[in-house]
Order: C-alpha cells, then structure tokens, then sequence
C-alpha cells in the first residue's frame, strides 16, 4: 500500500481509556469511535483501508458497502462478529489476536474459586454491615471455609488458558482432570489426568469451562450434565455463556443440586432483568472482566499492532478466513 491507510476502529471503548493506541495510529490515519450502532457504520467506515472492531458485527451486507476495505483486524481471539466468509470473497484478510488472554483470564479463575471454596467477600460484607460486633464471640462464620489442596479441579478445555488455570489449581494443590477433543501432551505435573466429559464433571469439585463455541456445543452443560456434578460443586465460565443452560444452571442452584457458580459470560450481555441467574443462591456474576486486565489489554492491541504490520508489509499474519 503505497501512502499511510485511514484505519478506524469502530469500538474503542471496549479497550478502556488507560491504554495508548500509539503503536497502531503511527501506521496510519487512525480514527477512533467508542461504539458504532449497525446504522452509523456505512458512514464511519466509509473510505476506509482497515477496520478494528471488537463486538461490532460486520456481516456481509456491511462489506458490500465498503469497496474500499482491504482488512480487518479484530480486537479479540473469538471472532464471530465477522462474518469471515464473505469477507473471504472479497479478499479481505481478517486476523484476530490470539494469546493475550491467559494470564488474566486464569487469575480471575483462581480469584472466583478461591471466593467460591473460601468466602472472604462474603464475610467482609458481614463486618462492613455490622455483623461482627453483634456476636459474642471472637470471631464467627455464616457459612463454611473449604480448602482448595486435595479437592479435584476440572478443566473443558486444554488450550493456553485451560493449560495455566490447570497449573494454578496444581499449585493450590489439587488434582487436575481435563477434557480436551484432540489430543494434548501430559503436563508436567499431578495428580493430573484426562477424562470424558461425563467422568471430569461427575468427579470434579470445581467446574472451570475454557472452550470454544460452537454449534456442537451450545448448552452442552444442560440439566443432564449438571445432574453428574456433586452437590458440593462448583461450576466456572469464563468462555462463553451459551455454553451453558442458564436456566437448567439456576434450577441446579435453587434446588441445592449445585453448591455454587461463578460466570464472567452470560448467553446475552449485559445481563437481562429475566435471566433466571440474577436472583439465583450463590451465583457470583461478574460483568465480562476476566480477560480485562490493564497487560491483557496492553498485550491485544500489541498483537494487533503486529498484525496491521504484517498486513501493510504484504504477509498477513493471524488470518482466520484463509486469505494471504
């Protein structure tokens, strides 16, 4: 490409506002909207060479009015907000930017189970309401304190997330089970060992979810699966909501057939006032964070820095839809 491209991401609120956008606006002329309604798009993208987005949908009507449009660049690893085959008819790469989650994405696990077997928001929320001083005792708990060592961590999933969620639960000294569809070398750890999907929910104490979605497996953890965990159990996504039957998942809850849950990611976001989740007993929902620290988000427009180089440069890298 002969002269600096008109780059702009159409969502760059969902990056944060502590983060620097240099090392991609010195590649071009960068354009910068924190959100883009499907109506404003034909308009905002006009003209341009690259596109970021994040959760704003290109489908195939969007491309067929941007003739313009040599690549896009999605702000993520999941990038089904693009519809990648047409985007392979026009020629247009999209690239998407895997590996910058990990760190992040496991810490908030262990920060979510940790809360789950150990309770200490829950009883910090008991001193900041009084509660503390109205016992006669020294010290008091409402409900019980579980060690993580010797309980057994199950994990659906066993790529660059589901591997460092493993090695922390090892760390915390438990028993690793994983799922995972294709083959995957031993770790260098254990107790460790692979199971079927049916054994790892039957004989696990946590439930860490760390797949992709797919048609195959939406709602795969539906009433019939949830029926295999102990009622002590506990069940953690961070992946994807639809992944999980929300409503079979609150029935677990409400009825004591599950011990708890915690979700990072609902089956639609934000939250709706009827998801049967909201109201349900020891359901921790946190609001899509899990892969937002500051480094994370650092290290994602790094690696879409990288890709926009590669593009430039004539040798596209990340591509999901096969185009070089």
């Amino acid at each position: 490409m002969s002269k600096k491209p008109r780059i702009v991401a159409l969502d760059a609120f969902t990056m944060g506002q502590d983060i620097s956008w240099e090392l991609i606006a010195e590649q071009g002329e960068l354009v910068l909207y924190d959100r883009t309604d499907p109506g404003e798009l034909p308009e905002r993208a006009k003209g341009a060479q690259v596109l970021l987005t994040n959760k704003t949908e290109l489908l195939a009507e969007d491309l067929d009015l941007l003739p313009d449009l040599k690549c896009i660049c999605v702000l993520a690893t999941g990038y089904n907000v693009v519809d990648v085959k047409a985007a392979a008819a026009r020629g247009i790469p999209v690239c998407n930017a895997p590996g910058y989650s990990p760190p992040a994405v496991a810490q908030h696990v262990m920060a979510v189970t940790l809360e789950l077997f150990g309770k200490a928001c829950r009883h910090a929320r008991a001193v900041a309401e009084g509660r503390w001083p109205a016992q006669p005792d020294f010290c008091f708990w409402d409900a019980p304190i579980v060690e993580l060592a010797g309980k057994t961590f199950g994990v659906v999933g066993f790529g660059a997330i589901g591997q460092r969620v493993a090695a922390l639960a090892h760390a915390f000294g438990m028993n690793v089970l994983a799922h995972a569809p294709r083959p995957k070398e031993l770790p260098p750890y254990g107790p460790f060992a692979f199971a079927s999907l049916n054994d790892l929910f039957e004989d696990s104490d946590v439930v860490s979810l760390h797949c992709p979605l797919t048609p195959e497996n939406e709602n795969m953890v539906d009433a019939r699966l949830l029926a295999r965990m102990k009622p002590t159990a506990f069940l953690v996504n961070t992946a994807r909501g639809q992944l999980v039957d929300e409503a079979a998942l609150a029935e677990a809850l409400e009825s004591g057939k599950l011990a708890g849950a915690a979700l990072d990611v609902l089956s639609r976001e934000p939250i709706r006032p009827y998801n049967p989740l909201r109201s349900a007993p020891n359901c921790l929902i946190t609001p899509h964070v899990a892969w937002a620290s500051v480094e994370a988000r650092r290290r994602l427009l790094g690696i879409t820095a990288r890709n926009l180089r590669a593009f430039l440069e004539g040798s596209p890298q990340n591509v999901v839809n096969g185009v070089e």
